[in-house]
């Protein structure tokens, strides 16, 4: 079994290799630069502690304003992507129920990420196939902020996958497990 420690070094890994190396975010490297990320490992596997580990981070970001974003990462739960979409959908409905919405937003990350009507094998997957499976937690402001002032950021996401399948399945999903 792996350690705390040790998880958030494989996922500090792939945002180095694969989010920032990859220009997957062009926001990332300035907020790894600057320490605003925090990380939580939630080892449970239930739902609703998870789910409540969710709600406590939220509670952190309201609380401390040196964090811009939080990645809340599951290395035992939610392995089958359905299930963590499942939790994902969760995930948001609390942002609304607890008046979260326009505050915060989620991103979702997972090593068999299937973006919707994409076939399993496409490598363009790989821009959310991540080591564990997690939830990215945004302050909205931050993000209308760093989009305010990047050159036509509607491109990111076709910029994204274009690179991703010209390097192909097989060089993206090395790069991605080179970070285990």
């Amino acid at each position: 079994m792996k350690t705390t420690e040790q998880i958030i070094v494989q996922t500090k890994k792939w945002i180095t290799d694969v989010v920032i190396g990859c220009n997957f975010c062009p926001f990332a490297a300035k907020e790894i630069k600057k320490q605003t990320v925090h990380y939580r490992v939630e080892n449970s596997t239930n739902k609703a502690a998870s789910l409540d580990a969710f709600l406590q981070e939220c509670v952190r970001l309201d609380e401390d304003e040196n964090i811009v974003t939080t990645l809340l990462i599951f290395p035992d739960g939610f392995q089958q992507f359905d299930d963590f979409l499942d939790l994902l959908a969760d995930a948001e409905d609390l942002l609304i129920e607890n008046n979260y919405e326009g505050v915060y937003q989620v991103a979702s990350f997972h090593p068999q990420y299937i973006f919707g009507g994409a076939p399993v094998n496409d490598a363009a997957n790989y821009t959310n196939r991540s080591v564990y499976p997690m939830l990215h937690l945004l302050r909205e402001t931050q993000m209308d902020e760093a989009l305010e002032r990047y050159p036509n950021p509607d491109t990111i996401p076709d910029n994204n996958i274009l690179f991703a399948r010209e390097k192909g399945v097989q060089y993206m999903k090395m790069l991605r497990d080179a970070c285990l």
